[in-house]
This record gives C-alpha cells, sequence and structure tokens, in this order.
C-alpha cells in the first residue's frame, strides 16, 4: 500500500498545479492552431509542444540538465539559432524587386514607426503604475512590431530573456494573423482608387548587382551599427550564397536542410520558456496587446508613408504594398496583392510588394541594432 501512495505521490498528475494544467491546454491551443488552422505551423508546432513538454509536473524538461533546457542554452542563449534563421532567411531572398525600384525601403523603413511607438507606449504604461518594465524589457516587446519571429527572439534574449516565451508567441502569433489583421487596416487607411493604382513593370536587375548589394548593405550598416551586424551579417552572406551562384550546394543545405533542423531546435527552446510560473503573469497580457498595437502600427505608418510619397511622384506607387514594410516575408506581400485583386482583378502587386517587405527585414535589423546598442 505504500508503494502504491509513494507511486501516486511521484505522478504528475498529483503535483500537477493549476497554472500548468492551463499551460498544458494553451500547449494544445497552439498546436491546433498549427495543424488545424495552419498558422504558422513550422514554428507553433514545435513551440506549443514544446510547451507541453515544459509543464509536465517533475519531468524537468525544461531545467538544469533537461534536453529543452539543452536547446534554449546552446541556441538562444547564445544567440545562434536566431541568427542561423537569418542566414537561411537570406538564402531564400530576391533583393531584385528592391533593386528594381529602390524608394520602396521608405517603406521598409516607415513601418518600423511601431517598434519604437510600442517601446514608449510600454514605458507610459508602465509610468501609469499598469505594467512594470523596464527600458530593456519596453525595447525587447517593441520589436514584436516588425513581424520578424528571429529578430524578435534575438532581441529579447539579448534584453530581456524573463520575456522571451510571451514575446516569442507574440509574434509569431501576429505573423501567422497577417492575413487577418492587415486587410481591415489597409481597407481603412486607403481608398477605392488607390487601391486600383497598377504599377508600372519592374526593371530587370543584374546578376552583377544582385552580388554587390548584400556585401555593401553589411558594409554601410555594420560599420555605422555594428551590432546590427549580426543579423544583418548572416541575411547578407545566405543572400550573397544564392546570389554569386558558385556555392550552390551551400545554398541549397542554408535554404533547406539546415534552417529546418533550426527551427526544430529553436521552436522546441522557445517552448520550453512557457513555464507557468513566468509565462502566467500580468505582464505577458501587457505583451500581447503591446504587440499587436506595434504590428498595426507599423501596417499604418507603412501605408501611410506610400500616401506621402504619392504626393510628390509622378510615378504613383499602389499604397498597399506599404502594408508589406512589415518583415513577414513573403506572407505580408502575398496579402497586398490579395487586396489589390479585390479592387482590380489586372493589378498583381506580389512583387511590387517584395520590395518593401524585403526593406522590412533590414529596417527590423537595423532597429533591433540600435535597441541593443543603447541598452544592452
Amino acid at each position: 500500500m505504500e508503494q502504491l501512495n509513494s507511486l501516486w505521490l511521484n505522478t504528475g498528475l498529483y503535483q500537477m498545479v493549476w497554472g500548468q494544467g492551463l499551460m498544458l491546454l494553451i500547449g494544445m491551443l497552439l498546436l491546433y492552431l498549427a495543424i488545424i488552422k495552419k498558422f504558422e505551423p513550422l514554428l507553433l508546432l514545435p513551440i506549443g509542444f514544446g510547451a507541453i513538454l515544459a509543464n509536465i509536473p517533475g519531468a524537468g524538461i525544461a531545467e538544469g540538465t533537461g534536453i529543452l533546457h539543452v536547446f534554449y542554452v546552446v541556441g538562444i542563449e547564445s544567440g545562434a539559432f536566431p541568427l542561423i534563421i537569418f542566414m537561411g532567411v537570406g538564402a531564400l531572398t530576391d533583393f531584385g524587386p528592391l533593386l528594381a525600384n529602390p524608394k520602396t525601403l521608405l517603406l521598409g523603413a516607415a513601418a518600423q514607426v511601431g517598434i519604437f511607438a510600442t517601446l514608449l507606449g510600454a514605458m507610459g504604461l508602465t509610468a501609469l503604475g499598469l505594467f512594470d518594465f523596464s527600458l530593456r524589457d519596453a525595447a525587447a516587446i517593441g520589436i514584436i512590431g516588425g513581424a520578424d519571429g528571429p529578430t524578435s527572439i534575438y532581441v529579447a534574449s539579448k534584453l530581456a530573456p524573463e520575456l522571451l516565451g510571451a514575446i516569442a508567441v507574440a509574434s509569431y502569433s501576429y505573423m501567422a494573423l497577417v492575413p487577418l489583421i492587415q486587410p481591415p487596416i489597409m481597407r481603412a487607411l486607403t481608398n477605392e482608387k488607390e487601391r486600383q493604382i497598377e504599377m508600372v513593370q519592374l526593371r530587370e536587375v543584374s546578376t552583377a548587382e544582385k552580388i554587390i548589394f548584400p556585401v555593401m548593405l553589411l558594409m554601410l550598416v555594420a560599420l555605422l551599427l555594428p551590432d546590427a551586424a549580426p543579423l544583418l551579417g548572416m541575411f547578407a552572406f545566405g543572400n550573397l550564397m544564392k546570389e554569386s551562384g558558385v556555392v550552390d550546394r551551400l545554398s541549397d543545405t542554408t535554404q533547406n536542410a539546415l534552417i529546418n533542423i533550426v527551427t526544430i531546435f529553436l521552436g522546441l527552446a522557445v517552448g520550453s520558456k512557457l513555464m507557468a510560473d513566468t509565462f502566467l503573469q500580468p505582464e505577458t497580457l501587457g505583451i500581447l496587446v503591446l504587440g499587436m498595437t506595434a504590428f498595426a502600427i507599423g501596417t499604418a505608418s507603412g501605408l501611410l508613408m506610400a500616401k506621402l510619397m504619392n504626393l510628390f511622384s509622378t510615378n504613383k506607387i499602389n499604397p498597399l504594398i506599404g502594408s508589406a514594410g512589415v518583415s513577414a516575408v513573403p506572407m505580408a506581400a502575398r496579402v497586398s496583392n490579395k487586396v489589390g485583386l479585390e479592387s482590380n482583378p489586372h493589378n498583381f502587386l506580389l512583387m511590387h510588394a517584395m520590395g518593401p517587405n524585403v526593406a522590412g527585414v533590414i529596417g527590423s535589423a537595423i532597429a533591433a541594432g540600435i535597441m541593443i546598442q543603447l541598452l544592452g
């Protein structure tokens, strides 16, 4: 009888507290969103499963020498996983649309307004006594507005590791919800005539331009802002492997096997930070609300910048591509194209929207570098 009682006392059911039970349900919700709703499944599935593993009472998988904690220390605490993901994203990126229409760089820059506006908002809520965010916390939360998961994780690991779980979930959730969040904002800030604007065909960009650009981008930005060098360096290196055409095997590995392997470990490591005692805090709700605000402001800023540019331009820009200034590649560009087709079935904006979309990736990396340099 004593043995049975001892066995019962050591079960997860006996040791479970309400918070762990709730987090197990949240983990299952993330799996539902990934599998059934197909919201960013490549990351929500491992994050959700990691959350379930991390909240099994008595298992210790996300603590001490537990395997998920090892993944976190090796890959996220060191900053390695987000940087490798950025290298893979670079290898998948085509700078052609941006080089063919360089002024779309301004749209990507404008969309980063959401990052800094949310930083101020977080500090304002702290001043009002609603939350207790430090300046470093506010900076890490603001990066969510860039809609760039790896950048959000990288900045959070440097500035606010205790908020990593909430920031990662918010960032990837809003990336997945781009098709739901952006269209209402796009329709509210543009009229039917603006949405029908057809843009001229992009010029053909030479191979030499595509090879030179990532090197020049890195040199110009990194020399002025060294803390942006890790993110932009990996991004530029991945792109150079693709465009140079001399290391196809390395480029193919980076685009496929490497980024896929690291994505698995990154998702599980992020999920390990969704433990009940750290995630179920009032600050988590604040992060989710501020993250949504950041994303909405970033979308609106890109749209308004496009409208402003049209006041001084003869070749009009369809303002819808401004919403692609957030760096959810390529989903935001696809949403711009979809909303444009609704107003004009002959209006194909996808390649035009890829310009600000890629610029948004660059912009969020630069914003991250500024945050780390000032507050790290």
